[in-house]
């Protein structure tokens, strides 16, 4: 995603003036081209995170559509007060990237582990966005740069099915029909979604899946449907379900009047993820890879078939 990330930037950069990149003593092999073709465009601010959320709040104010990229913690937990009292109390176009979203880094531990960014981030006046694919990154990347406001923008090693579809910012996507139940799913761990609906069609049973890309819109109508037009709602995340799309789901839901035949989130439940392995492993041990989806879907179904 990072790479898509960047190209889309550097295509920005050449029709943009006001666009510019500043990161925290992160990602030189990634950004060699770039800085190379747009030197005064980039900005390494140290490993000094929240030094570089003020300093991009102040070019900001001053007209510049700011980026500021670093591994998912360090661009968002380590600098929050930057970014809740600086940029977005002003209102400014900074636009915080974290690459490694979830368990992305796996084998460097729960500092590396992004796992409560999104819960935390869904609380700001900001846009909080979740690509799913390489699409994704690029179209939302684009609006970022040409949207006022603070932005937020995770982005995952992994990545699910690539598409070329044209979305549209703040609303969540159908990719998938079924009407037995519904997977809302946000991020690479799509993947394990799509895994999950194929093996429930070995067994006769059809999985909707809906894509959310920004878990602080306000457009939920497509989830609505299909809570009443499938039997329930599984809400994937690679997130503590306390306060991330689970949370935004169940909100909106309930809000509106809605209660589906189930609902379940799956992502996180053990608090801080205090064990080490890939991205792979610890969706694994944590409940939340593609057999886990499965075996809770056909539970839940069983309790409403």
């Amino acid at each position: 995603m990072r790479d898509h990330f960047i190209k889309k930037l550097s295509e920005l950069v050449e029709t943009d003036d006001k666009v510019l990149l500043i990161t925290g003593d992160l990602g030189f092999g990634v950004f060699d081209k770039y800085r190379e073709k747009f030197p005064e465009k980039f900005i390494n601010a140290g490993i000094a995170e929240q030094n570089m959320a003020g300093l991009a709040t102040g070019m900001a104010l001053e007209g510049f559509k700011v980026f500021i990229y670093s591994i998912g913690n360090f661009s968002t937990l380590r600098c929050l007060e930057q970014i809740r009292n600086d940029a977005c109390y002003h209102n400014a176009c900074v636009n915080v990237v974290s690459i490694g979203g979830g368990f992305s880094y796996g084998q460097l531990g729960m500092s590396h582990h992004a796992t409560e960014d999104l819960s935390i981030l869904r609380s700001f006046p900001m846009d909080v966005f979740v690509p799913s694919n390489f699409n994704e990154v690029e179209q939302i990347t684009e609006y970022m740069a040409n949207n006022p406001g603070t932005k937020y923008l995770r982005l995952d090693k992994d990545t699910g099915p690539q598409d070329q579809a044209k979305i549209e910012i703040g609303k969540p996507r159908q990719v998938s029909e079924g009407d037995d139940l519904t997977f809302v799913v946000s991020g690479g761990i799509y993947k394990e979604c799509v895994a999950a609906s194929e093996k429930l069609k070995e067994k006769g049973l059809n999985a909707r899946i809906i894509l959310v890309h920004s878990l602080n819109s306000p457009d939920t109508g497509l989830i609505e449907r299909a809570a009443r037009e499938t039997k329930g709602v599984i809400t994937v995340e690679e997130n503590t379900v306390r306060g991330g799309l689970g949370g935004y789901i169940a909100e909106n839901l309930l809000e509106n009047g809605i209660v589906p035949g189930f609902f379940k989130r799956i992502g996180l439940r053990e608090g801080f993820s205090s064990v080490v392995g890939s991205q792979t492993y610890l969706r694994k041990h944590y409940k939340m890879d593609a057999d886990y989806i499965t075996k809770c879907s056909l539970e839940l179904l069983g309790k409403v078939l």
